[in-house]
């Protein structure tokens, strides 16, 4: 069994950082750790219709060449499985790439990292010009897309979910906002659940973290559902946000002790 590890390229990468570049046995094994990280990607399992992708960090600046901005692994969704064969049969595939244009953008967002429209168009195996005419259809519908010169630029709006969200918080009913967004009906009400059980913890106490933790949901994205529950913290918002709490009746033994 030694003779068999001693064969592997992890301990050929090690043999090769102790006696070609000098560096003691734990700063190697240091250095494999890393590299494997970066170069395979974590270890937890991608589901179908996922990839991995680098991306440029959120709050990088601008202006520097690509080897010295600063980088991050971020898991984009470009298959969603039955809710993009939804969309596809009733919409078409133009309105199906612009659904996940919106979902691409925000899952680089909510996981710290901005994309670009090459970004987009390597990922959905298009042009650059198609990615341009799709974002500027869908600016044009007033949906903020966070682009990597959006993020930059004009300061940060509403991502997807929330707007639709919002939409729901308004009164608008499940079809409605389906025929406006485009969005599946399975997606819009996974989106809105959400946003209550957000809603639900917040008013017992949680914290923002301890809410991202507790539904394993980045801090973005619950950060963004808390501003949007503050924006309508009116009775007639907070009495239907309550009574769907109430119907949702989740998480009812929620309590600070699991986590």
């Amino acid at each position: 069994m030694e003779r068999l590890q001693a064969k592997t390229p992890e301990q050929r990468y090690l043999h090769v950082l102790e006696q070609d570049y000098d560096q003691a046995p734990r700063v190697a094994q240091a250095l494999l750790e890393e590299a494997q990280m970066y170069l395979l990607g974590s270890n937890s399992a991608l589901h179908p219709g996922q990839t991995r992708v680098i991306l440029v960090c959120v709050n990088a600046g601008h202006g520097q060449s690509l080897s010295q901005t600063t980088t991050q692994e971020v898991t984009w969704t470009i298959d969603a499985g039955q809710e993009d064969r939804q969309v596809l049969q009733q919409y078409g595939p133009v309105t199906l790439r612009h659904v996940r244009i919106q979902r691409l953008l925000d899952e680089a967002v909510e996981q710290g990292a901005a994309a670009t429209q090459e970004d987009l168009a390597q990922a959905l195996h298009v042009s650059v010009r198609t990615i341009k005419r799709d974002c500027k259809e869908l600016e044009a519908q007033g949906i903020y897309l966070p682009t990597r010169g959006k993020l930059k630029g004009i300061g940060r709006g509403q991502t997807h979910k929330p707007q639709i969200v919002g939409r729901w918080l308004r009164g608008e009913t499940y079809d409605q906002i389906r025929l406006y967004t485009r969005h599946s009906l399975s997606s819009i009400k996974r989106y809105v659940q959400s946003f209550i059980r957000v809603a639900s913890l917040h008013r017992q106490g949680f914290t923002k973290n301890e809410i991202a933790l507790v539904l394993d949901m980045s801090a973005y994205l619950v950060k963004e559902y808390l501003a949007l529950y503050h924006q309508h913290d009116s009775d007639e918002y907070q009495t239907r946000l309550t009574e769907q709490i109430e119907r949702l009746c989740w998480p009812s033994q929620a309590k600070r002790g699991a986590l």
